[in-house]
């Protein structure tokens, strides 16, 4: 019978491997799709047509599940799809755009969430001073981190969509080593330095 359970116990952990192994292979495919999709839109020959005006960004809405501009971290040398919204579903394919939240240019907050394992690897030697890229199909908006804080998971005073002032808030489970779910969740704000064309 003991021979029975260890061999139960073995093949139950194996096949709980084999499970999160796949789980982030497949993200990690989704994820490249995405970020094809984030070249392409981004492309020369995409912005040259001006699908987008820079005067009409304020009218700008984009749907759940569509990728919407990438996120370039000059410090990790990493490049992100960015998705809208924040389901898993969303955060499975790159970093989600919380919604209710606003874009680059329309001088509201923006919000950006992200897997602490997946796409926010290496998330902790982000530093004051450091720099996040948002490349969207009307021109690239740089942002400098100036702040962070640790809050729990349920803890909403991070969003802040009335307010009035652009600023960029990025989030990820924390604590970054923690395996399974986060009891918190660490968030860098980053402010306004430079606007590329």
């Amino acid at each position: 019978m003991l021979k029975f359970f260890s061999r139960l116990f073995i093949i139950a952990g194996v096949s709980l491997l084999a499970f999160g192994g796949y789980q982030l292979w497949s993200s990690s495919q989704k994820e490249e799709e995405r970020l094809a999709e984030a070249h392409a839109m981004l492309s020369t020959d995409n912005q040259a047509s001006g699908e987008i005006k820079k005067e009409n960004v304020e009218d700008i809405v984009y749907e759940n599940g569509e990728t919407i501009g990438l996120l370039y971290i000059p410090k990790l040398d990493r490049e992100i799809p960015i998705v809208e919204g924040t389901d898993e579903e969303e955060l499975a394919q790159g970093v989600g755009h919380y919604h209710d939240t606003g874009l680059p240019g329309q001088n509201r907050q923006i919000l950006l969430s992200g897997h602490r394992d997946t796409v926010f690897r290496d998330f902790g030697e982000l530093e004051h001073g450091d720099k996040f890229h948002v490349k969207m199909e009307y021109g690239t908006y740089i942002y400098e981190i100036r702040d962070h804080e640790i809050v729990e998971a349920d803890n909403t005073t991070v969003i802040d969509p009335s307010r009035k002032d652009e600023y960029l808030t990025v989030s990820t489970c924390y604590p970054f080593s923690m395996v399974g779910s986060a009891p918190d969740r660490y968030v860098l704000y980053a402010y306004p330095s430079e606007v590329v064309q």
